[in-house]
């Protein structure tokens, strides 16, 4: 008898669409969310593998909609929009519903999202990080930062896809941090991050599965073509968005191999340690003694096809695009239906 064809759940894309590019303010105002082209990929890749799947916005209506399209699972790739909790928000959401999920849930995602607080956990473990401080808005960043060795790079301490990192983020002395902050904080509501600049080379790994049968990907490096401000290479969402003409990839990178063990060692412990799920992306950056020091943990990492980083490293190791996001699927699959 012919084996019976797999049946998968009705499954939710969730998102947050791209819209128009913000011209108010921050014009990386929406430099998280996803295009409608890299969504509807995503939904295409599940479609071919005969997923029932529906793209759902996450905005105000997502739990009636969710309830309205009788979603059984949800392929999470939303983002969220306001506060340093909104990764956390849809996780929450399909929770509360009873809705198994691809993705971190909301503790992790919280978690990681906060670029400071994540650096403090894997530093705990004995993980090698940046030396930096968290800046408020009614912080005297001088006295903040005495213990810091300039020049500093300066970020908000939860935001991702290298937003709010200006054509001008790197401090050389107190008197330009003190303009830099002013700069950020009329344009962003949340604390600022100032970190020890770090000249070293930069790298990602990704990470798929879950427990202690996830797979970590070799590190890919982001090899600069010059610098990007002044003498300084930094990843900033106007590099990112112009790539080709700024950077190139190597994948596998050409590091020894001890430091990759490294950074490998150090990518999965953070994600087990912070009971990340399914898939995550960990940035690395060497100081400048050669020494890979944990930048961040992305457990939403992007899967825009010929664009995102993840997707990069999975290639390296023989992924097809329709491959890796299938992957994604088949593993939150696995770990909530036990399939």
């Amino acid at each position: 008898m012919a084996e019976t064809e797999r049946k998968y759940p009705k499954t939710a894309v969730i998102c947050n669409r791209k819209s128009v590019e913000s011209t108010e303010n921050a014009s990386d105002s929406e430099a998280e969310f996803d295009s409608p082209e890299t969504i509807e990929a995503i939904r295409q890749v599940l479609l071919r593998h005969g997923v029932p799947a529906v793209t759902i916005e996450a905005d105000e209506d997502l739990a009636e909609n969710l309830k309205q399209h009788k979603i059984e699972f949800a392929f999470n790739l939303a983002e969220g929009k306001y506060g340093r909790d909104r990764e956390a928000q849809v996780p929450g959401i399909l929770g509360l519903l009873n809705i198994p999920y691809m993705g971190s849930d909301a503790t992790a995602m919280g978690i990681s999202l906060d670029k400071d607080l994540c650096k403090r956990l894997a530093a705990s473990f004995g993980i090698r990080v940046p030396k930096g401080v968290v800046i408020r808005p009614a912080d005297d960043a001088c006295e903040k930062t005495e213990d810091l060795t300039y020049p500093l790079i300066l970020k908000p301490n939860a935001e991702g896809s290298g937003r709010g990192i200006f054509d001008r983020s790197i401090a050389e002395d107190p008197a330009e941090l003190k303009r830099l902050l002013t700069s950020c904080f009329q344009v962003y509501d949340g604390d600022m991050l100032a970190e020890e600049y770090l000249p070293g080379r930069e790298f990602t790994v990704g990470l798929l599965g879950n427990g202690p049968e996830v797979h970590v990907f070799r590190p890919m490096e982001v090899c600069y073509h010059e610098p990007t401000e002044d003498s300084y290479y930094v990843y900033s969402y106007r590099i990112k968005k112009d790539f080709r003409n700024y950077v190139h990839y190597e994948c596998p990178a050409k590091i020894p191999a001890e430091c990759e063990r490294e950074m490998m060692a150090a990518a999965r412990e953070v994600f087990l340690a912070l009971g990340c799920r399914d898939v995550s992306r960990v940035d690395f950056r060497m100081n400048g003694a050669g020494e890979p020091c944990f930048l961040e943990l992305n457990p939403l990492p992007g899967l825009a096809p010929d664009y995102s980083d993840y997707p990069m490293t999975a290639e390296s190791e023989g992924y097809s695009y329709d491959d890796i996001v299938f992957a994604v699927y088949e593993a939150a699959l696995k770990r909530t239906r036990g399939i």
